[in-house]
């Protein structure tokens, strides 16, 4: 008797030794996640959440996750949990033996019929505010035109005359501190604290232009044109993808965008002007497209 409780308690401080590295390994894995996602302009491992906002859409949308939808997803759960505990154990078999043949109460079905209707209008208001402000697009500082192709993406600044196509780079390729899978060969260059106004179109099948940090996701259609706009208050390189499934290469549609100051802005016009110029009948952006596809 005397061995077997020995025994016991032995099996006892050990699970309580594992149950406290367990522990202490998830408060670690959290920190590391939260490390992560603390600047992240990209998706990270073990990422949890948005990544940080740096338009005022997104720096909204995330108000409208963290403080609305969070509480009420949390709160409806825990709720019907609780629920769930009490009906098990309060109308259990062997409390009641004789099972009630109640089938109707009128005060329930008006609460859970009214209650979930005040959590939709709660959820309704700053929504529409919210959908409201990504719809009115302010006036463009810079227009930039997005057209998507299988699988890359070509870039129009009608304004400034200029023209490309942006191609991801293959792994071979990646230079030190580019993402796999994010990285392009050509970069859209935008600048700080100005309204970018981004005109969306397809060449050929559904695409989607999707940047996460600035809470912009809109569908390329072929025949149409989408529009949605940003205004990026922080400088930093920005990536994005196709969302929306476009054919065996979808994965590899990535969207790379650099928030520059205005001076550096300036520059790069001046370089891209002689480098992307846009040509009266665009044969030289037919020809890389073409190129672009024998290699893909």
């Amino acid at each position: 008797m005397v061995f077997c409780q020995s025994v016991a308690k032995s099996n006892l401080a050990l699970f309580v030794i594992k149950a406290k590295l367990i522990m202490k390994k998830a408060i670690i894995l959290f920190l590391l996640t939260l490390m992560s996602t603390a600047h992240a302009s990209q998706p990270k491992d073990w990422q949890l959440g948005f990544q940080p906002a740096v338009t005022p859409l997104m720096k909204d949308v995330t108000w409208m996750h963290d403080y609305i939808l969070l509480p009420v997803i949390v709160g409806i759960s825990v709720f019907v949990l609780f629920l769930m505990l009490y009906v098990f154990v309060k109308f259990r078999e062997g409390k009641n033996p004789t099972p009630s043949k109640t089938t109707h109460n009128v005060m329930i079905e008006v609460l859970w019929t009214v209650i979930p209707c005040l959590i939709l209008i709660v959820i309704a208001v700053p929504s529409f505010k919210l959908l409201y402000k990504e719809e009115t697009i302010p006036k463009a500082d810079v227009t930039l035109k997005a057209i998507g192709y299988q699988w890359y993406w070509g870039y129009e600044y009608p304004d400034e005359k200029i023209a490309f196509e942006s191609v991801m780079i293959e792994d071979k390729d990646l230079k030190p501190g580019q993402p796999r899978l994010l990285a392009t060969d050509t970069k859209i260059v935008v600048p700080v604290n100005k309204v970018v106004k981004v005109l969306i179109t397809s060449a050929d099948v559904n695409h989607a232009w999707a940047v996460p940090a600035f809470g912009v996701k809109r569908d390329a259609i072929k025949g149409r044109i989408n529009e949605t706009w940003f205004k990026v208050e922080k400088e930093g390189i920005y990536y994005g993808q196709c969302s929306e499934l476009c054919g065996i290469k979808h994965a590899f549609m990535p969207i790379e965008v650099h928030v520059v100051s205005e001076d550096k802005y300036a520059a790069w016009l001046i370089e891209a002007k002689k480098k992307f110029a846009m040509e009266e009948n665009n044969s030289s952006r037919k020809v890389k497209k073409i190129l672009n596809k024998e290699k893909m």
